[in-house]
């Protein structure tokens, strides 16, 4: 390993003392007008990247609001592209311009900037998963150009994207019910990169703390008549220490997106591979019950056992269509697959004592999924009267195979998270499933479902009404891991609704309000109760059950600043035995209030934030022991502030900052371990020049967790869980690309 990460690390070092020769040699150059489309008074590059419009929709992505950091829309699941102002839901679309300018490396690193997100882990390995408005959001369940499924499952590079879409609050209808079961208070989707109307060819090559070195390459072209096919590819290497003690990581993404697009049809297809290795990653912790939560360990530790890993290579491709029946119908086909392979092998510490004291077995893990899915529609406008309609008709289905094989040892693998002990791996043999080699077909997801929608518009557009209802089947087969015998199997139907209202009191300002539900698999009572008894009505399979949102809401937006208000309450049922019979007989409700603003109010000043306050209760629960109790994991508060400011007086020159605030959050639901609140500030600084023959250079440092802050960053994760994660320590990153 060492001999490939060291080439690398030089190779990117020496290229990026290239560029920083490149841009010395260049101080004295002046911005020519054959140049001039690089504003670089704004120490952006907003005008180098033209938009991408040859999706397959007849119009194209929303542009970028003011200041480039976010979208003037994003889609709105089945409904499509929407304008902000007009759509009766709250999201944000963040560019790639906002990735870029932030050296953001993944998803979760693009997510710091919503104050509605925060990461955690799940199911115990080094997954990403997202809480939004207190309900996770499993990456498995993540859209890609609106499909669900195609991702990598742990981690998700940012260089492959164009926008990040994040939808607040519940999806069932806009979606369909996300397979994974998670998706109830949000859903965030993917926008894949399209050749621009301009060539473009732009190399970046960068180096961080702990030694991890970079480099990636973004090209774009369009040939043809009229230009109208396009390919751009988007390859990415990091490899190397990421900060954080004996960590390294190894990326390698390459994406390739390809475009047709004539008077009436478009079309548009993506294949996408990735391959990442964590080695000795730092794992999440498990505090014992009834122990109080132990101060946080400085940042850069790093408690993980030395023969530690996980591994995911994926490869995924995707295609969609849109043809223009005639001027007032237009038909579309969409359709993806993936082949996804993981393999890990962890040990995740309980925390035992008040001192740090650990202890840990070693879990093996193999699995790989094969992820089909597909969708068709048709949308139709019409007039009745004074009142214009666009009716929408979507059919889709998905489908995943899932292999998996596990293997575990007893739990004799001890240690501190304050003082790590480095343990020989103990034999993975005293609880197993299945092959690790071979495994075997374990579960089966299918799903199915029909949507129709009615968005009709009165008093000349400043009225629209949205109706419409999904019904959607669930099917889940299980199987036994070591004779593929068919364990269990599943299959329930239910239909969501969904309405809308948004009234534009004036052109500056609309408001909004929601009915719309979220969607999960329902239970299947146990044969047994937690104290042995018999449980009345063991095997008895449930109905999806049906998260509740109801929402209002306010938009604003001038010509260059926008702000937005939600006042929200989303109601989630869950199971449990009460008498030994086993039910739906409990309850979570959240109830919240998100702020929200961006764009750039003042030339040269860029804002992007907001603060989400979140009253997560448990209302009932198993004997009403924690009744009234917050949830595990649910911050009370949440705020996020970014500025992006360009220096007077010198050209190209920008500074920025983001303030990330977390509030307190409780590690079980009794609510008698508890993370104290956490805050972290990120600086940066970004220098934009021309230098000669059309070529742009920008170099970008930046400084994240600034005063090296040591916190416990999330709680809880995979529902049920409780798992503590450590933020990340101060971590100094430095990059050049140039534009050929």
């Amino acid at each position: 390993m060492i001999a490939v990460q060291f080439p690398l690390r030089s190779i990117a070092f020496g290229c990026l003392c290239a560029l920083l020769t490149l841009a010395a040699s260049a101080q004295t150059a002046t911005v020519t007008p054959a140049a001039a489309t690089a504003d670089t008074a704004s120490g952006t590059l907003a005008t180098v990247t033209v938009e991408s419009s040859a999706d397959a929709s007849a119009g194209g992505l929303p542009k970028p609001f003011a200041g480039g950091q976010v979208g003037t829309g994003s889609r709105i699941g089945v409904l499509g592209n929407q304008s902000i102002m007009d759509t009766p839901f709250q999201s944000t679309s963040y560019t790639s311009q906002l990735i870029q300018d932030q050296q953001a490396q993944s998803v979760a690193d693009v997510l710091q900037n919503d104050p509605s997100v925060r990461t955690a882990r799940g199911f115990g390995n080094f997954q990403e998963l997202y809480v939004i408005r207190g309900f996770p959001v499993y990456s498995d369940d993540i859209g890609y150009n609106g499909l669900y499924g195609m991702l990598p499952r742990q981690y998700i590079a940012s260089e492959l994207f164009e926008r990040v879409e994040v939808f607040r609050g519940a999806s069932a209808f806009l979606n369909g019910a996300a397979p994974g079961g998670s998706g109830l208070g949000g859903a965030i989707n993917l926008v894949p990169k399209r050749a621009s109307n301009d060539p473009l060819t732009q190399v970046s090559v960068g180096v961080q703390s702990g030694g991890e070195a970079s480099a990636s390459a973004d090209i774009s072209r369009r040939f043809g008549p009229d230009e109208s096919t396009g390919i751009r590819v988007n390859a990415v290497k990091r490899e190397g220490n990421d900060g954080i003690d004996d960590e390294k990581r190894d990326l390698t993404a390459v994406g390739v997106g390809l475009d047709w697009r004539s008077r009436d049809v478009r079309v548009s297809a993506d294949i996408g591979y990735q391959d990442f290795t964590l080695n000795s990653p730092r794992p999440n912790v498990t505090p014992a019950t009834g122990l109080p939560i132990p101060s946080a360990p400085d940042a850069q530790k790093n408690f993980a056992q030395p023969w530690t890993y996980g591994k995911e290579t994926d490869t995924f491709g995707t295609l969609r269509a849109e043809y223009d029946i005639n001027d007032h119908l237009t038909g579309w086909v969409a359709g993806g697959v993936r082949e996804g392979k993981e393999s890990n092998v962890v040990a995740n510490p309980t925390i035992t004592d008040a001192l740090g004291n650990t202890v840990a077995s070693r879990f093996d893990n193999v699995r790989k999924d094969s992820v089909s899915t597909g969708e068709v529609g048709l949308r139709g406008t019409f007039d009745t009267g004074a009142v214009k309609h666009t009716v929408t008709a979507s059919a889709a289905a998905f489908q995943d195979d899932l292999r998996n094989a596990y293997a575990m040892s007893g739990s004799t693998i001890l240690s501190n998270i304050y003082v790590p002990v480095a343990s020989a791996p103990p034999l993975a043999n005293f609880f197993t499933g299945g092959t690790l080699g071979d495994p075997m077909v374990t579960e089966r997801v299918k799903t199915s479902s029909f949507a129709v929608a009615d968005t009709m518009s009165f008093m000349q557009d400043r009225l629209l009404l949205t109706i419409g209802a999904r019904h959607q089947t669930i099917e889940d087969n299980s199987y036994d891991y070591d004779s593929g015998l068919e364990t269990g199997s599943y299959k329930q139907s239910k239909t969501t609704p969904v309405a809308g209202i948004v009234f534009k009191a004036t052109p500056e300002v609309s408001l909004y309000g929601n009915y719309i539900e979220g969607l999960q698999k329902g239970d299947v009572a146990p044969a047994f109760t937690s104290n042995n008894l018999p449980v009345t009505n063991a095997g008895q399979v449930f109905a999806p059950f049906t998260a509740k949102q109801g929402e209002i809401g306010a938009k604003y937006q001038s010509g260059t600043f926008g702000a937005t208000a939600a006042v929200f309450q989303v109601t989630q049922p869950q199971a449990f035995v009460v008498n030994q019979t086993f039910g739906t007989f409990g309850e979570q409700r959240n109830r919240g209030v998100e702020l929200s603003l961006y764009g750039e109010p003042t030339r040269g000043l860029r804002l992007l934030g907001g603060v989400t306050f979140i009253d997560a209760d448990q209302v009932s629960t198993p004997g009403g022991l924690t009744d009234g109790k917050n949830a595990i994991g649910v911050p009370r508060q949440q705020l996020n502030v970014g500025v992006d400011w360009d220096v007077p007086g010198v050209q190209g020159l920008a500074l920025n900052a983001l303030y990330v605030y977390t509030g307190k959050q409780y590690a079980d639901a009794a609510n008698t371990q508890s993370l104290p609140s956490w805050n972290r500030v990120d600086v940066g600084v970004r220098y934009l020049m021309d230098i000669g023959n059309g070529r742009l250079l920008t170099l970008r440092a930046r400084v994240n967790n600034l005063f090296n802050s040591s916190y416990w960053a999330s709680a809880g994760g995979y529902p049920g869980s409780n798992y503590l994660v450590l933020g990340a320590p101060r971590t100094f990153v430095l990059s050049g690309t140039i534009n050929f």
